[in-house]
């Protein structure tokens, strides 16, 4: 696979985002198969697997520990604090008291020393990013995380924050689909040698091409988190439907499949883009990880962002709640 810089780190160009193993998309894997898609990945020569304290609850980093600390110096491991889990419930916290207690909690679950990414998940906004910060900074002072990222944050913050400490990468949902990225925080990456880390590069399933009837999404699980997004509702979705049949010509044409497609594409928008798709079958792990060899010409790829981009995709990512607690820019 292609070397993509990280921060400090080199790593494959396409990583494994970890989150739908334990979370957000209904009745997870059982364990076997989870275990089984972690070693997979790791034969595969992935080389950056992402988590997070609010994945399960705790549940995905307790996976990963398990899985994965054998073979702890065969990748670049980032998980994320300032989003938890709290009596069952989501809490967006950023005092420094929290974080710091949160990496505690996450070396443990992760049994590793050190983190070699830790992300603030979310800018509590009753914190200043700088004090948030601050106390990432001290935990790579003690030696128990490496270097820092943001995640779900606009420009400004992550200049103010990178002022603080350096910020190494900011993770984001970026797709053809969502390019809010594309307003200025992928352009102040660029310029502050900060990597952008895609977090639902496949359009969280949509450009997969698997979804092709509301009868589909009717039948989503009471938990997964796309019942409640504009996108996968009513009129919205029958709108983003009648993209699907376009997009797959393309796939077609390009001699790989949609989410190969979707992947490709994100590749070659910039050097600093590392994708992190997510799933639980090892199949399409496979399939994701065969993009990084897919090359788009010019005219495909024009042809792509004509048929989908901001003007074309119908609905907002988030409802209204969930787009109160972001900072990332908004058309």
């Amino acid at each position: 696979m292609q070397q993509r810089t990280l921060g400090p780190f080199q790593v494959g160009a396409i990583g494994l985002g970890c989150m739908n193993l334990s979370h957000a998309y209904g009745v997870p894997p059982a364990p076997e198969q989870a275990e089984a898609l972690l070693r997979r990945a790791l034969d595969l020569g992935v080389t950056h697997f992402d988590t997070a304290a609010l994945y399960g609850f705790g549940a995905n980093e307790t996976l990963l520990g398990r899985v994965l600390a054998p073979y702890r110096s065969r990748f670049t491991l980032a998980s994320k604090c300032g989003m938890t889990g709290v009596d069952g419930k989501r809490v967006i916290d950023g005092r420094p008291q929290t974080l710091k207690r949160t990496c505690e909690e996450a070396l443990r679950r992760l049994q590793t020393e050190v983190i070699d990414l830790y992300y603030l998940h979310r800018w509590d906004r009753q914190v200043p990013i700088e004090d948030s910060v601050g106390a990432l900074a001290e935990l790579v002072s003690e030696g128990k995380i490496r270097a820092i990222g943001l995640s779900e944050v606009s420009a400004a913050t992550l200049r103010r924050a990178h002022a603080v400490h350096p910020v190494v990468a900011v993770q984001t949902e970026y797709s053809l689909w969502t390019r809010n990225a594309e307003i200025a925080v992928l352009e102040a990456c660029r310029e502050l040698g900060v990597a952008f880390v895609a977090f639902s590069p496949v359009g969280r399933g949509f450009l997969a091409g698997a979804l092709t009837t509301p009868a589909q999404v009717a039948a989503f699980d009471a938990r997964d988190i796309r019942r409640a997004m504009p996108r996968f509702a009513g009129e919205a979705f029958a709108a983003n439907l009648r993209l699907l049949e376009g997009y797959l010509a393309l796939a077609r044409e390009a001699g790989c499949t949609p989410a190969q497609l979707a992947l490709a594409w994100l590749l070659q928008r910039g050097e600093h883009i590392l994708p992190i798709p997510g799933t639980t079958r090892i199949d399409h792990l496979e399939e994701n990880l065969q993009a990084g060899e897919i090359r788009l010409d010019g005219d495909l790829v024009a042809r792509l962002d004509t048929l989908i981009n901001r003007h074309t995709v119908s609905g907002p990512r988030y409802a209204a709640a969930t787009q109160a607690e972001i900072d990332t820019e908004e058309f």
